[in-house]
């Protein structure tokens, strides 16, 4: 009894440890990130984040494009990827789930996407998919609806659109997976009360699952908006690298990630350094916050439910 005892205490002195550490190493960034960044602070204070020039000639820095730029393309990586990731979502969890090993290939081949190297994503959108979204989706839209400015500008195949589509492949597997789960979460007395009703398959659907969980579908998109907005490479290739702040699809931009990508290794200069550490702290509460509330509100779905078997 006292061995038992024993090795129960050291697991969870262990593990307690475990959790200390991950907490003592993201409140040791933070504060590494604002120690690095006093300089920009001090000098720009909040103007930083709505500052919209970046010149480091001048020693004028200012994170709005980049801001602009992050919640543009993750916008449209939402827009474009969330259709499919609930689709798919919903096809595993209520069309097929009474044949697992259909079920369970195809949802492994959907995870497997986000095992895939965002470089990769980067060079296929920059040699597959850009030049085929220009000349057969870009040209036609700006030629016949150029008028409005979403359409405006010259298509040349680097800008939010392919940024915003890239984005949307690589969040398809981490939303579907955790809306999969969600759907899973969602008690069968809630189906059969429908179906005793006299509702159809996507009346039940329509009707008791998703609303009933929405919380936990929302928190998976938040979660894949948080992915959105930290992913680097295959952004930084495809999205123009250009410092300005455009509403055309067809207009370069710049992501605070793929800035950080690009002059991490080029900053020269105290006030340049400091601003581009003042960037990743940006960066850093921005992803915090986006995967914090969303890991609250899948907790506060999937708490005390059983899944589905």
């Amino acid at each position: 009894m006292r061995r038992r005892l024993g090795g129960d205490s050291f697991l969870k002195i262990t593990l307690a440890a475990a959790a200390v550490a991950i907490l003592i190493l993201m409140f040791a960034l933070a504060g590494e990130l604002i120690n690095r960044s006093s300089l920009s602070l001090s000098t720009f204070g909040l103007s930083f984040l709505w500052g919209s020039k970046w010149d480091s000639t001048d020693n004028i820095f200012g994170a709005l494009p980049f801001i602009f730029g992050t919640m543009y393309t993750s916008a449209l990586a939402l827009l474009f990827g969330l259709p499919v990731s609930i689709g798919v979502a919903v096809f595993l969890s209520e069309k097929i789930h009474n044949f697992p090993r259909i079920g369970n290939t195809i949802g492994t081949l959907v995870e497997l996407l986000a095992a895939v190297p965002s470089v990769i994503y980067g060079f296929w959108a920059l040699f597959v998919l850009s030049p085929f979204v220009k000349n057969y989706v870009e040209i036609p839209l700006n030629r016949y609806l150029g008028f409005i400015p979403l359409f405006a500008g010259t298509p040349f195949g680097y800008d939010f659109l392919n940024a915003g589509l890239i984005l949307a492949i690589m969040i398809i597997p981490t939303v579907s997976a955790i809306t999969r789960d969600v759907l899973n979460a969602v008690p069968n007395s809630q189906r059969e009360a429908m179906y005793a009703l006299g509702a159809t398959n996507w009346e039940v659907i329509q009707k008791s699952v998703l609303p009933y969980a929405r919380s936990g579908i929302f928190g998976a998109i938040i979660l894949g908006l948080g992915r959105a907005v930290g992913e680097t490479m295959a952004v930084t290739m495809v999205v123009g690298n250009q410092i300005k702040i455009s509403p055309s699809l067809f207009s370069g931009g710049y992501t605070l990630a793929s800035l950080l990508a690009n002059e991490v290794f080029e900053a020269s200069g105290k006030l340049f350094i400091s601003s581009i550490i003042e960037i990743c702290l940006v960066l850093f509460l921005l992803a915090f916050v986006i995967n914090t509330f969303a890991r609250f509100l899948i907790w506060r779905m999937t708490r005390g439910v059983r899944f589905r078997s």
